[in-house]
């Protein structure tokens, strides 16, 4: 691997592994109030790398849900990587072997797809692996971080602390529902349906994991519906 492009790829990273790290000490909060261990928690961001994902996981395993229901969550939140791969692995060097493209994506996240591929050269392994190693670090040690003062901090600190993940959720879907109707629309009929499987007596037997599925399911076919995007020189 070449010395230099791993730096480029360290320094591109930084900003990343920073925001992973305030973002993931929530999670590990969260964990370890869901009765997680550190190790466990820690193992849980090492191994996943997704915060949505994470995050609705950890609700099915407080509410008992199923292996299967579990499967099925994961694959309706984390199947935008899919996507994103594909598109990324147009941009990478023809020398990037099979083996090194399967070590690329296990760290594909939102901010490192986007970081790369904005790269203004050709996406090298070496540039790759520099790119993902600080925010792999940043994210699970964020995670440790958070389990372990979660352990010693007073309930009502960890509780507020807790709150700093929805911020996170709520930072990334704001700025785009305020610029784009479409999505204003889906956002909100994805809260309006989460709040009636939630408190409508008729659907207290739907699990958390089931509401999660329902509701995404739902709200992103309604607005592929309602709001089609437009091919590229045609009409709306």
């Amino acid at each position: 691997m070449k010395k230099q492009e791993i730096q480029q790829g360290l320094k591109d990273g930084v900003p990343i592994a920073l925001g992973y790290f305030s973002v993931s000490f929530s999670f590990g909060i969260m964990a370890m109030s869901g009765g997680l261990s550190v190790f466990q928690g820690a193992l849980t961001s090492l191994t996943n790398m997704t915060s949505a994902g994470q995050f609705a996981g950890l609700q099915i395993m407080m509410a008992g849900g199923a292996l299967a229901e579990m499967a099925l969550t994961q694959l309706i939140i984390n199947l935008r990587y899919a996507l994103m791969s594909l598109s990324l692995s147009q941009k990478l060097s023809g020398e990037v072997s099979m083996g090194q493209r399967f070590v690329i994506a296990f760290a594909n996240t939102d901010e490192i797809f986007a970081v790369a591929m904005s790269h203004k050269k050709e996406l090298t392994f070496s540039y790759m692996v520099g790119l993902q190693i600080l925010p792999i670090l940043g994210w699970t040690g964020g995670t440790a971080c958070g389990a372990a003062a979660g352990s010693m901090l007073p309930a009502s600190v960890n509780s507020a602390l807790s709150v700093a993940l929805y911020g996170m959720f709520m930072a990334v879907v704001i700025p785009v529902a305020k610029k784009s109707r479409p999505v204003l629309y889906t956002v909100i009929l994805s809260a309006v349906l989460s709040c009636a499987l939630y408190y409508l007596p008729i659907c207290s037997g739907i699990s958390a994991g089931m509401s999660i599925i329902l509701c995404t399911v739902a709200a992103a076919a309604a607005g592929a519906v309602l709001f089609p995007v437009p091919e590229e020189g045609g009409d709306a």
